[in-house]
């Protein structure tokens, strides 16, 4: 349950359905994405109104009323748990609040006239969208009682099917009813169904108190929606439930300590509340859920996750997961597991238990092999190990190992986004490789490290970049490094060749020999952030520009962090604090590019704190530059491991020296050891870099820990 308002009536950009800086409210519908690059959802949406009953339903240009209000930003209220705004055009005050499966709405009305609520099961993306097709199959609404009704609908979109149930329970009666079905209107009858379906509910009486509406959602049927409303909200104590949300969300937001400026903490405890938004468990409370093979199946632990935004996630928000959320790094596996069961493969972007094949890559691995090594448990990981081969051997959408294993690499001719594909899957294999030879299957981990290398078949050393080749071997031409791909018909995953150029997280000194050594890798990095051109074509991914660097999309996030391997690592001390200061904002617009699922909060989490994950799963983290005053990271296993920062902040972003437990700490990297045993991480900061630390060789970080 993700209850909030929208402002489009059929939402394509922003993904959550609702802009800032729109002027209307359409409606409060139950389900939602938090910062994809792609919409979808907004099932169920709920609108109060006085006045006549209008069917027309307004437009996007804000032309045509219909059902919608306008507002203003300073008659809102938003905290975990919690959301209200007065709609201005009916004087009606909603405030609303969310359990796991279940959202309760209050409606405050300025005079005692008759309300209207319009329930509109049509309210979805937009038709012809570039980004999905969508479709309602069939939606049906059915009156209970005069003070309940039920409704599913199915629908296609960017997940290919969703079955959606709901139970909406009144605190009072309703008077009377209308169906409008397609272009017909039916008054009082007891169902409706219709492709294009909405409802309006009639309170004729004793508006002088609120109206409380309880909802209850499920994806896997009506009697679920029932049984999942009557566990969570069992009467209309709104306060009581908005309580318990936002005691839940504190103690969620527990987790992490954080002492610094109040923007600093703003800012982190932002990030840290859209980090836990998802993944959403769709099973119901019984913990049936709905499998990829469309049977209702039972998860013994009561909860299937979905909403795998697996590209950007892996890369440091389930790092992050795993140091204070390993009870769900497990559930999370074990979700992706029966995705394996059902489907044949692992996650590749599951959304409501579809797989929708959004991005590229097998990054269900990496989240897999970390948490492997890192011992979470809870995962039989000899299960796990099983779809793990089967997902890098079993070709698939944009992962057609078939012609991999042939050439080499990908040819462009053959398989688009060759290059990013090319280099991503040789981070998933050397994955394999680790956990492979962990286990014991010897022949698997030559076979998967021998083909984690195939990144060197697209390295031009001419030029000093990969790039594609055809499948006669040629490299294609022309090649401009600073051109940019967006999801297909090019190259390079969002992004160019610039920003793909540092795409070997696994293999980082091997690389810099491919370089032609530490200086001309160093200087190749600092060409990189200070090379200002921009590519003619970006899409909205490709945003907070520092030189070529893209904050705003993930293929960069790891970069700054590579001066760490070069020895100097006060370069990636003054990018991390130049980012964190200029990058994140405690406003409305706070983020570069897409918040994608937890993936931008996870950088900033991670680089407040002073250190990143480069490789996401060989449990090093890399130093930069810390903001925050104190950080006290309260342990899944119940140690706690607190990182203190002397004369953080202003100019003062060079690392001066280290203490880790109370003694001198030469090295330019911690491991997930160093923190999952507690302790404490001290930094002193200063204003000049310190050119001695980090830089020796055995400071450098490691590429692989012995495991």
């Amino acid at each position: 349950m993700q209850l909030s308002p929208d402002t489009r009536e059929y939402p394509d950009d922003p993904c959550s359905g609702y802009d800032y800086n729109d002027k209307t409210i359409v409606g409060f519908s139950h389900t939602h994405l938090s910062g994809t690059g792609c919409p979808d959802l907004y099932d169920f949406l709920f609108m109060p109104y006085g006045g006549d009953i209008q069917w027309q339903c307004g437009s996007d240009d804000g032309k045509t009323k219909g059902f919608r209000s306008a507002f203003r930003h300073e008659t809102e209220k938003a905290y975990p748990g919690y959301y209200s705004v007065v709609l201005d055009d009916y004087h009606i005050k909603a405030e609303l609040t969310a359990t796991e499966h279940c959202g309760m709405h209050r409606y405050t009305f300025a005079n005692t006239s008759p309300v209207h609520l319009m329930i509109d099961l049509d309210h979805s993306l937009v038709r012809n969208s570039p980004y999905r097709h969508c479709k309602i199959i069939e939606a049906q609404a059915r009156v209970v009682d005069s003070k309940t009704i039920e409704g599913y609908r199915i629908i296609s979109g960017w997940a290919p099917l969703r079955k959606v149930y709901f139970r909406a329970e009144f605190s009072r009666p309703f008077d009377s009813h209308a169906f409008k079905a397609g272009r017909n209107i039916f008054e009082n009858i007891p169902v409706a169904n219709s492709s294009n379906l909405k409802l309006v509910l009639n309170f004729d009486k004793d508006n002088s108190q609120p109206l409380l509406v309880k909802v209850g959602l499920s994806s896997v049927s009506a009697e679920g929606a029932r049984e999942n409303l009557k566990a969570e909200i069992k009467d209309f104590n709104f306060d009581g439930i908005v309580e318990q949300t936002n005691e839940t969300w504190n103690k969620e937001l527990s987790c992490v300590d954080v002492e610094g400026t109040p923007k600093q903490r703003r800012i982190f405890y932002t990030g840290l509340y859209h980090l836990f938004i998802q993944p959403n468990n769709i099973a119901d409370v019984s913990g049936d859920y709905l499998a990829t093979d469309n049977t209702i199946r039972h998860a013994p632990d009561g909860t299937h996750y979905s909403t795998f935004s697996l590209w950007d996630t892996y890369r440091a928000a389930h790092p992050f997961y795993t140091l204070v959320q390993q009870k769900r790094t497990a559930a999370f596996i074990n979700s992706m597991l029966r995705q394996y069961e059902t489907y044949g493969y692992l996650p590749i972007w599951q959304l409501w238990g579809q797989e929708n094949y959004c991005m590229i890559g097998n990054h269900a691995i990496p989240v897999i092999v970390d948490a492997f090594f890192k011992g979470i448990p809870g995962v039989d990981y000899q299960k796990a190990y099983e779809a793990v081969k089967a997902s890098s051997t079993t070709s698939h959408r944009n992962s057609p190992f078939n012609i991999l294993d042939r050439y080499g690499y990908f040819p462009e001719d053959l398989q688009t986004q060759s290059v990013s594909l090319t280099l991503e899957i040789a981070y998933d294999d050397w994955c394999v490789a680790q956990m492979a030879k962990k286990l014991g299957h010897q022949d698997d981990y030559e076979f998967f490290l021998n083909r984690s290398n195939d990144y060197k078949n697209l390295f031009d050393k001419s030029i000093g970049f990969f790039r594609a080749k055809d499948s006669n071997g040629n490299w294609i031409e022309p090649f401009n490094p600073l051109k940019y791909g967006g999801n297909g018909g090019f190259p390079f995953t969002e992004g160019n060749a610039w920003q793909y150029l540092w795409y070997v997280p696994q293999d980082v000194y091997s690389f810099i020999d491919m370089m032609g050594g530490d200086k001309k890798f160093v200087d190749k990095l600092d060409t990189f952030f200070t090379l200002n051109a921009k590519p003619g074509d970006v899409n909205g991914n490709a945003s907070g520009f520092i030189g070529q660097y893209a904050h705003g999309n993930e293929p960069s996030h790891h970069i700054v962090y590579l001066y760490d391997f070069a020895g100097e690592p006060w370069k990636a001390q003054f990018y991390s604090a130049k980012i964190q200061n200029e990058l994140y904002t405690d406003q409305q617009s706070g983020y570069s590019g897409n918040e994608d699922c937890g993936q931008m909060s996870a950088w900033y989490l991670f680089g407040s704190m002073g250190f990143y994950p480069v490789n996401p799963a060989n449990s090093v983290f890399c130093f930069g530059s810390p903001q925050l005053t104190k950080a006290t990271i309260n342990l899944a296993n119940g140690k706690q491991f607190t990182v203190t920062t002397k004369n953080a902040g202003g100019k003062n972003i060079y690392i001066q020296s280290v203490r880790l437990n109370g003694r001198p700490y030469t090295h330019s990297y911690i491991t997930y050891q160093d923190i999952i045993s507690g302790g404490q991480l001290e930094f002193v900061m200063g204003k000049r870099p310190n050119k001695e630390f980090g830089t020796a060789p055995k400071d450098r970080p490691v590429s692989v820990l012995s495991y």
